[in-house]
This record gives structure tokens, sequence and C-alpha cells, in this order.
């Protein structure tokens, strides 16, 4: 039996236990994972330091860089967001609706846990934790596949908080890294169909794509972020140049950054100087159209490539758009369904833009950075659902459950 077989078949094991543990004992769990985390911080650092170095071997990017690095503050915070989740509302065994037919059946449809979900992710310790914070939270067990960059960071994550759950009694199998970080491990994850529920992959837009492509277990779809801001003609451009600041410059290796500012040919003559000023200042490079060109000469050329760009840095695309029309077309043919911002004063064209635009999360005078569970109010999140089926958006705890109809009767017999 191979390893990632034998891994899964636990996790299956796992999740029939687990699917009937009271939301008091799964909360428990998650303080033992928290403390965990806080009593054996040295020795995860310790690890991650491993990986560090691997990372620097292998040049590897600053913005994969950043999401690979441990230190006590981001330890402390998801420890922290491990507590959170204990605090939220269960979602298992909540009966979403209920009716009563003709011949007297009772029907409702009742929240269930999914049973094992698998991981497929790139340079992010973090989601080794919030994976498995809300598995336990919703009664699932989770089969975690990192990348090999964050190998030693992943192992030792899952061997604390894998020890949390064991000391309040949940199966020792509920939280499982597969330690091969090869093509071929993962490879056979995705054929785990008979084992594993359901798939979630986190990372570029390549691993993605080849987990979509090549899995026989469902997937949900996650992550790729090429964001747009659009300044309307109706903008209040202060409130323009501090959003599109933000949604660049406050954390741009991650997916709800964005990634492409367009104009309206209306007030780039007064919002584009302001907003090149602001963002270089910040050291974004540009990479802007033809106007954008002759009217800052100072900025980047842009290709057709940069319209498709993720960058995950600080850098940014610019183009001019003759219409609120233009702007949305440029989204639907470049944007990855992820987070889309208008601003703008004009009710009509805000109505429009939310109506028209095919987005998980779709925002008026607002910044793209809030596209995550927590800053939602939904608590942690295994990823951001960019598809349409079963889950979209940031997905907490009840995209982790499925439902099932159980149905009372008194003797009925179908004729």
């Amino acid at each position: 039996m191979s390893e990632v077989l034998e891994i899964c078949k636990r996790a299956r094991e796992a999740s029939i236990e687990l699917a009937r543990v009271s939301t008091e004992i799964k909360n428990k769990a998650l303080l033992a994972m928290s403390d965990a985390l806080i009593a054996e911080s040295e020795a995860i650092i310790e690890a991650n330091r491993e990986d560090l170095e691997e990372g620097r071997r292998r040049k590897i990017s600053a913005a994969l860089m950043d999401r690979l690095m441990l230190n006590p503050s981001r330890i402390e915070e998801m420890a922290r967001d491990l507590r959170n989740v204990a605090l939220l509302r269960d979602p298992v065994g909540e009966v979403v609706k209920g009716w009563r037919t003709s011949n007297g059946l009772l029907i409702t449809q009742v929240r269930v846990p999914l049973g094992v979900v698998g991981m497929i992710y790139e340079a992010r310790p973090n989601v080794t934790v919030d994976a498995a914070g809300l598995c336990i939270k919703t009664g699932n067990a989770v089969v975690l596949r990192g990348s090999s960059v964050a190998l030693n960071s992943n192992l030792a994550l899952t061997k604390v908080i894998s020890g949390g759950v064991v000391r309040v009694g949940l199966p020792q199998h509920s939280i499982q890294s597969i330690p091969d970080p090869s093509r071929k491990a993962a490879n056979e994850l995705m054929r785990m169909h008979e084992y594993v529920d359901v798939l979630i992959p986190r990372g570029g837009a390549s691993l993605i794509q080849t987990v979509i492509q090549n899995s026989t277990v469902p997937v949900i779809e996650t992550g790729v972020g090429n964001c747009h801001v659009y300044v309307d003609a109706a903008a209040d451009l202060a409130m323009a140049e501090k959003i599109i600041e933000n949604a660049k410059c406050q954390r741009p290796g991650v997916c709800n950054a964005a990634e492409t500012l367009l104009i309206h040919r209306d007030v780039v003559r007064d919002f584009l100087p302001r907003a090149v000023h602001v963002l270089t200042e910040k050291g974004v490079t540009i990479y802007g159209c033809p106007t954008t060109k002759s009217l800052c000469p100072e900025i980047e050329e842009a290709t057709e490539e940069d319209w498709h760009t993720e960058y995950l840095d600080l850098k940014l695309a610019v183009k001019v758009v003759n219409s609120l029309e233009e702007a949305i077309a440029h989204i639907q043919k470049y944007g990855t369904k992820h987070s889309e911002a208008i601003v703008t004063e004009d009710y009509s064209a805000a109505g429009r833009f939310t109506g028209e635009v095919d987005a998980a999360a779709v925002y008026v005078n607002a910044s793209t950075r809030f596209t995550d569970g927590g800053q939602f109010g939904l608590g942690a999140e295994i990823g951001i659902s960019t598809q349409k089926l079963h889950a979209r958006g940031p997905m907490a705890l009840e995209s982790l459950t499925s439902t099932k109809y159980v149905v009372y009767g008194s003797g009925q017999v179908r004729e």
C-alpha cells in the first residue's frame, strides 16, 4: 500500500468518528491546538528556518518568501485564529429548511460534514493551521500536501496541532500531512476519489490548473486574483487614491491585491498624476497604456501580457477606458472572477457594475483587500473560491459542509 493511499484511508476512518463529535469537544480540540502552537513555537520556527534557507537557495520570489516565513507574531496570529474559530457557531446539524408535504412527511435539510478534505498548496504554512482548524470545527478529516519548500514547517505544524486534537480524544489521523512533496504524491492524492470527498488547491495559476485538469476528486477552484479597481467618471478622486494605494500596496503578494487600475477618460488628467505619485512613492512599478504613457512618460509601457498578469508584487497595470461599459468588458476579458472594485458616486454606475461584473466579490468604494473570511466576519477561511458550484468567495465553516435530507414519516408509502 502506498503512503498516500494509507494516509487517505486513515483519514476516511477518522472522518466517520469526527462526524459524531459534539461541538463542545471540537472547540476543546481547537483550544488545545492553539495552546500547542504557542508551547511549541520555538520548534516550529526552527523547522521554518530550514525552509527559509532552502527558499533562498532556490531563489524563490520575495512574495513567496514572505508567505513562507514564520515568526512568534505569526504563530500567535495562527493560534488566535484557532481560538476565534472555537467561538464561531458550529454549522453541523443546522436545519437549513424544513417543510411538511401534503401526505404528512416532515422533510428537513440538515448540514453535515463533507467527510475528508484534501489540500494541495504552495509555500503557505499558515494554510496548514487554517485548514486543519476549519476542518476540525466542521467535523472533517483533512489531508494536507504542501510544497517542498515548506515541507519542514508543514510537518512540524501538523505534528503540533495533531497532538492537540489527540489530547482531547479526537482520532489520531484527523489531521495528516503527506511527507512526500513530489509531484507523484500530489498526482496520487488527486486520484483518491474513493477516500477524499473534495480537493482544494491553493497557490498560483499553474498549480490550480494542474489540479483541475488532473483530479478525479471534485475540486473547488480557488485563488488566482487578477483584480481590478475602476475609477469612474463620477469618482471621488481622493477616495480613489486611498483605495488604489491600499489595494495595491497594503500587502501586494496576496490574491486580493489589485493588479490593474482602470481610469475613465474624463478624470484621467486629474487622477493619473496623483495616483502615479503616491504609488511610485510606495515603490510600485507602473505599466501603462499609450494614453497613460503620454500623460506620465516616466511609467513603463504595458503589453498584452500585463493585462493578464497576477503580479503578486509591487507592480500595477494601468489603462484608460472610454466608458463604464469598456471597463466592464476589460474585466470580463482579463479578470479571474476573484475581486473587482468600482469607485464612483453614481448610484446607477455602481448598480451596473455590481450587476454585470462576474466575480466572487464586487466592491463599491472599497478596497479589494477585504476579500477575506476574517474581514467578512466569517472567521478563518480555507481559501477564496472563484468558481460557482457549492461555494464562492471566502470559504469559511459553512463551505466545508454539505447537506442531507432527513425525512420523518408515520408509515407513509408511495402509491
